[in-house]
């Protein structure tokens, strides 16, 4: 099975690792010339995964045109800009492999609803997991879920991309993989907030519960199973992320935590938080789905330049209610 990656961020490329294994051959598509140039030259890509030395059988490519000949393309942009690079691929009957995690601003709609809009006779699979990408790129162990309604092409991706160190768990739940790696993100700020204001331990392991709370609720409203957002493509993934100042989003947090706003904060980076952009859409599709989700309330007045302190305080008044 010939793999092609669309986005050559450092998933992206770790993801071209991964499939590059045993020397098989990989396309890679990036926006940003100059990487594209150190995959192809240098063998590593030195803007978002540098120190990784990268095998030859990956060729990167600025033409999305080239990805042609593929039997399955990885999805690894950025989720709200998945509708305008899709939009521009030629797919045909190819599956659709999303590894991105969101969704999108205006339509509420998960990033594998998105692609199955564009692409009706594509089948969709979802990858998401704890990963950090230079984890998975170093070859550090790593599980992640591979959710395919279509169980043999589910099973026939696990086989490709499955390694020693790279252990897919297969699920039919493409709607809760989805949701847990969303969620997460939002979730992974708050924890940094916790961090950034020096709110203690016990604060954060609070924080995840209740947060786990609401990504379940939310994740049932949405059609998703309980099994899977207590898998790793939910609970496994905010586990990590609400725990590492790898995390994008977590680090995020940390910066709000301390004072710092919300604009600065991600002007000053290069690589996406996706939890930044998810927030208010999540808060728009609990609010239309009846569903309760203070901390992700609480994350959009954050983002939104409320004081953190009044944030806080505003959480910790809430009515005690049964858990």
């Amino acid at each position: 099975m010939r793999i092609g990656v669309i986005g050559g961020g450092a998933w992206g490329t770790a993801l071209a690792q991964v499939a590059a294994r045993g020397g098989q051959d990989v396309v890679l598509w990036a926006r940003e010339p100059e990487v594209v140039a150190s995959i192809n030259h240098a063998h590593e890509n030195t803007r978002f995964l540098a120190g990784i030395t990268l095998p030859a059988s990956i060729r990167a490519t600025q033409s999305l045109g080239d990805l042609a000949g593929c039997e399955a393309l990885l999805v690894v942009v950025p989720a709200q800009h998945v509708r305008t690079v899709l939009a521009e691929t030629a797919v045909g009957a190819t599956p659709l492999v999303l590894c991105a995690k969101g969704i999108e601003a205006g339509t509420q709609l998960l990033v594998g609803e998105v692609a199955q809009q564009l692409h009706p006779h594509s089948p969709i699979a979802v990858l998401s997991g704890p990963t950090f990408a230079h984890e998975v790129a170093a070859g550090q162990p790593t599980a992640v879920t591979l959710a395919c309604v279509d169980e043999a092409l589910g099973a026939a991706l696990a086989e490709r991309l499955g390694g020693p160190t790279f252990r897919p768990y297969a699920s039919t739940d493409v709607i809760g993989a989805e949701i847990g790696g969303a969620v997460k993100n939002v979730l992974a700020i708050a924890c940094g907030v916790v961090e950034g204001a020096g709110l203690g331990q016990n604060a954060r392991a609070a924080l995840i519960a209740r947060g786990f709370a609401e990504m379940t609720r939310f994740g049932l409203a949405r059609g998703a199973r309980a099994e899977t957002l207590s898998g790793l493509s939910g609970l496994g993934d905010l586990v990590l992320t609400c725990s590492s100042t790898s995390s994008r989003n977590f680090s995020l947090g940390m910066g709000l935590g301390q004072g710092k706003r919300a604009a600065d904060l991600l002007a000053d980076r290069l690589t996406v938080a996706e939890g930044a952009f998810t927030a208010p859409v999540l808060r728009e599709a609990a609010s239309a789905a009846g569903v309760a989700m203070p901390v992700v309330e609480a994350v959009c007045d954050l983002l939104e330049g409320r004081d953190v302190h009044a944030v806080i305080d505003a959480l910790l008044a809430r009515p005690l209610t049964r858990e």
